[in-house]
């Protein structure tokens, strides 16, 4: 790009942006942390709960091999002295085996962990996100901002909505359950 190009566009770009910064003033912006919603929404919970009982559980199952393998590692040692040189390497082989899969178990694990986090959440944040937007548009609100991801360093507490989307979330949950037809 040549220097009057670049000098152009900058040019052009500066023309558009002083009407945008003039009307800037008049331009509300709130922001939301969505972790500390995540966490304290009913449905938030609810879902942390079962997560870490679904996490609970597989550690107990890993660990539970992990000890029998120490086990096994324990009785080839005192067993060794009385082994041939070839059968020890054999059972060395088959408990180095045995370890490769337990690590190969718990990395699928971490991986299914995420997964199941994300379909956990995904129905939380698209609600989430939906009760963000209406209350941008009763306050006539131009721009609502996710504190950790929007580079926020400061922000004034009377900007931060998070309060407010959780009550809204958690009273949106007992107006639908109330209007729920019931069984006769």
């Amino acid at each position: 790009m040549s220097l009057r190009t670049t000098i152009a566009a900058a040019a052009a770009a500066l023309s558009l942006g002083l009407p945008v910064a003039a009307s800037a003033a008049d331009v509300k912006v709130a922001y939301v942390d969505l972790q500390k919603v995540m966490l304290e929404v009913d449905d938030g919970k609810a879902a942390k709960a079962r997560l870490q009982k679904w996490l609970e559980d597989r550690q107990k199952e890993i660990d539970k091999e992990q000890n029998a393998l120490r086990t096994e590692k324990e009785t080839l040692d005192k067993q060794a002295s009385a082994m041939s040189a070839e059968n020890k390497a054999q059972k060395e082989a088959e408990l180095q085996r045995k370890v490769m899969v337990l690590a190969q178990k718990w990395e699928k694990s971490r991986s299914e962990a995420a997964t199941k986090e994300q379909q956990e959440m995904q129905p939380i944040i698209q609600k989430i996100d939906g009760i963000i937007a209406t209350i941008a548009e009763r306050d006539d609100l131009g721009f609502v901002l996710e504190r950790r991801d929007s580079g926020i360093v400061f922000a004034r507490s009377v900007h931060d909505i998070s309060n407010e989307v959780i009550r809204a979330y958690n009273a949106s949950k007992k107006t639908a359950a109330k209007d729920a037809p019931t069984k006769k």
